[in-house]
C-alpha cells in the first residue's frame, strides 16, 4: 500500500531532520508545546502538493495549523533548510548515478541584475486637459 505523498518516510526525515535549526524550549513561562518538526513538515508537503491554502489545512490530520506550518516553512526559508536540503539529495543521486545530465537546464532568471533594471520613462496622460480655472 502507498502512503500519501505528504507522509515524510523515515528515510527521508534522517535526511531533512539533522538540517532543521534546533529551538530550545523556554524553562520559564515555557508557553504552549511547539508541533514537531516532522507534523509541521508533512502539513507543509500537504499544502504543497495538494494546493490547498494554508488556512485550509484539515486539523484532523494532526499537522497543526495552517499558519503554524507556514512560519516554520518561512523559518527553515530563512535558516537555509531547503538549500541544504537540495545540496544533499544531489550528492545522494549524484553517488547513486541516477542524475541525467543531457537532461539538465540552465535558468538564466536566477543571475541577478547587480545595477539594477533602467527607471521607465513616465506615462504621459492621455486624458483630457484640464482647462485653466475662471474663477481666479
Amino acid at each position: 500500500m502507498a502512503s500519501s505523498p505528504w507522509v515524510v518516510s523515515d528515510e527521508l526525515w534522517e535526511l531533512v531532520e539533522p538540517l532543521l535549526p534546533k529551538r530550545e524550549r523556554r524553562c520559564r513561562y515555557p508557553g504552549r508545546k511547539r508541533l514537531s518538526d516532522r507534523d509541521a513538515l508533512c502539513g507543509i508537503l500537504f499544502v504543497l502538493y495538494t494546493g490547498s491554502a494554508w488556512t485550509h489545512l484539515p486539523q484532523e490530520l494532526g499537522f497543526g495549523s495552517g499558519v503554524t506550518c507556514w512560519r516554520r516553512l518561512d523559518e527553515w526559508q530563512q535558516a537555509g533548510v531547503w538549500d541544504k536540503l537540495h545540496a544533499v539529495l544531489l550528492t545522494r543521486l549524484r553517488a547513486a548515478g541516477e542524475i541525467e545530465w543531457s537532461r539538465a537546464i540552465v535558468d538564466s532568471s536566477q543571475i541577478q541584475a547587480k545595477k539594477g533594471a533602467p527607471k521607465r520613462a513616465r506615462a504621459r496622460s492621455i486624458g483630457a486637459v484640464r482647462a485653466p480655472s475662471t474663477t481666479s
